[in-house]
């Protein structure tokens, strides 16, 4: 954001860090609004630890960094920490606000509608398949507030307070778009939190208490959560391996001129400063273009060119010893030991901990690639949540990376199987993903709250539930009751493998008990049973 007489970049900085409060606060509240039952991180949690990881970049800035500076470390902060698909999408919204207010001397209403236009646009562009009712939708209304306030020529503190309104207000109306919010009584998590950092932003900087809105009235559920909703996992971000910083001594650079220029280099591009003297930043992936063309325009000095990728020590190490890169390496997500060393021993060269219970970030994966000593890598998130921040590593990697987008630890399993290590890195994700679409799979674990299943059933806290391919489809009091019932959703009497996976809280003897009733039941099913070690989920299941 741009520094103004009235508001002090320290201002606007403690601004930040208190919105990053207020959410983190918030956080479970947020989480108590997904529709989904289960204990995984969720909308709350991502969005909080993406802000986090901001206020933590926003910390390492020098006394007197300049506007641009703290604009980089708010995008870089936000990208590095994003998790989940909200988080990553947060991440963009706040890459947009940033970009959007390049160009502006402080921050004022006009800047505030420019950066709000700037952000709707990067962050639509960041999803290929938008969905009405969500975050997206809360975004889009709170930029044309700000429109309409720079149309009307209101004060910045009038601005503001629009923005928020129309951020509540947007919130509110999330149902009416989206049927699956407006059955189960509430409203979209991901908006909901995007009102509140709104709102939180602008109290702290305003020096105003309390909240803005009662948004407790819009948000209370009238009715139990039934399942399912969409989840939008197709994420388009941009990608540009090297970071170019440096300035120039001109008397006749055309500040606009050279922004075009910067434009169809890369991203992240800023002109600053005044004849002649000016800072350049962009990220692109040919530098010595960028540099050709300032070299022409006039001198260039303090260059600072930098790959965005951080190399880990083992990889350090690893080109150190001249280790030969093998062709294709790997990257998947799992919670729990068992998985992990499965994984290891189908040919995954890193395992990052997390799933259910916690997200890793977009820095988590992308650290991960570049441990693996290959050539290129591919990457098996292992859950709906993950595929965002994987295909973002993928696009930051120095290396060709791809993403199969698993959803789940036997999908990944499946993939493995089907890896052919004499064909290139498109032939397998190709193969890998035909593969893994054949699984179905399912998951047992226990409800976290009152609910209803896919067919409208009761759901207590506490309830066993069985979910089929993202579909709550059995309940029951019993793990081995709720197997069966997931199989029979499943269709397993049609299908030829059942692939168990164990959590850390089942037993052997539990394990061995619940595959004798399974193979008496289904004669002809070829049952492995392996210990999986997952957290919260007790089975973990797939057919084929």
């Amino acid at each position: 954001m741009s520094q103004s007489a009235e508001y002090s970049s320290n201002d606007l900085l403690n601004a930040i860090a208190a919105a990053s409060r207020t959410l983190g606060e918030r956080k479970d509240e947020i989480n108590r609004l997904n529709v989904f039952p289960v204990p995984d991180g969720d909308t709350g949690t991502n969005m909080s630890l993406t802000l986090e990881s901001v206020v933590g970049n926003l910390a390492k800035l020098p006394i007197g960094a300049t506007p641009a500076d703290t604009r980089k470390a708010i995008t870089n902060g936000a990208l590095m920490g994003a998790r989940g698909n909200s988080g990553v999408i947060t991440s963009q919204i706040l890459r947009g606000l940033c970009e959007g207010s390049v160009g502006y001397d402080g921050l004022s209403t006009e800047a505030l509608a420019a950066a709000f236009a700037k952000s709707q646009e990067v962050a639509f562009q960041a999803v290929r398949k938008p969905v009405e009712g969500t975050i997206l939708t809360v975004l889009r209304d709170s930029a044309q507030a700000a429109k309409a306030a720079a149309k009307k020529k209101l004060s910045l503190e009038e601005a503001l307070q629009e923005i928020v309104g129309a951020a509540y207000a947007s919130v509110q109306r999330t149902p009416e778009l989206l049927p699956v919010l407006k059955e189960n009584g509430v409203v979209d998590a991901g908006g909901f939190g995007l009102a509140i950092l709104f709102d939180a932003f602008s109290a702290a900087l305003l020096g105003r208490d309390g909240q803005l809105a009662d948004e407790m009235l819009m948000v209370r559920a009238g009715v139990a959560p039934k399942v399912e909703i969409e989840q939008i996992n197709d994420w388009e971000g941009s990608a540009y391996r090297y970071c170019n910083e440096f300035l120039v001594d001109s008397d006749t650079l055309d500040k606009e001129e050279a922004l075009q220029f910067l434009s169809t280099m890369g991203d992240c591009e800023l002109c600053v400063g005044e004849a002649p003297k000016f800072k350049v930043h962009v990220h692109s992936n040919t530098p010595d273009q960028v540099l050709k063309y300032f070299l022409e325009r006039g001198q260039i000095s303090e260059v600072f060119i930098h790959n965005m990728q951080l190399q880990s020590q083992e990889r350090t190490e690893a080109i150190a010893k001249d280790q030969e890169p093998k062709e294709i390496g790997f990257v998947a997500v799992a919670a729990g030991e068992g998985n992990a060393n499965i994984l290891r021993s189908l040919g995954v060269d890193e395992v990052v901990s997390g799933g259910q219970t916690m997200n890793p970030s977009t820095k988590d994966l992308l650290d991960a690639v570049g441990k693996v000593n290959a050539r290129a890598v591919i990457i098996l998130p292992n859950n709906k949540n993950i595929i965002m921040a994987a295909n973002s590593a993928a696009e930051m990697a120095d290396i060709p990376c791809a993403v199969v987008p698993t959803t789940s630890v036997p999908e990944a399993f499946a993939a493995l199987f089907n890896f052919d290590a004499a064909a290139g890195l498109n032939e397998n994700v190709e193969a890998m993903t035909e593969a893994y679409e054949e699984v179905r799979t399912g998951e047992v674990t226990f409800a976290i709250k009152d609910s209803k299943d896919a067919h409208g059933g009761p759901i207590k806290a506490g309830d066993v539930i069985g979910i089929a391919d993202g579909s709550i489809e059995a309940v029951g009091s019993s793990v081995e009751d709720v197997v069966m019932g997931v199989l029979d959703a499943l269709e397993a009497e049609d299908a030829d493998i059942l692939t168990i996976l164990a959590g850390i809280d089942f037993s052997d003897d539990e394990l061995a008990a619940l595959v004798e009733a399974i193979e008496e039941r289904f004669e002809d099913l070829e049952v492995e049973a392996k210990r999986g070690d997952q957290p919260l989920y007790p089975i973990v299941l797939s057919v084929e």
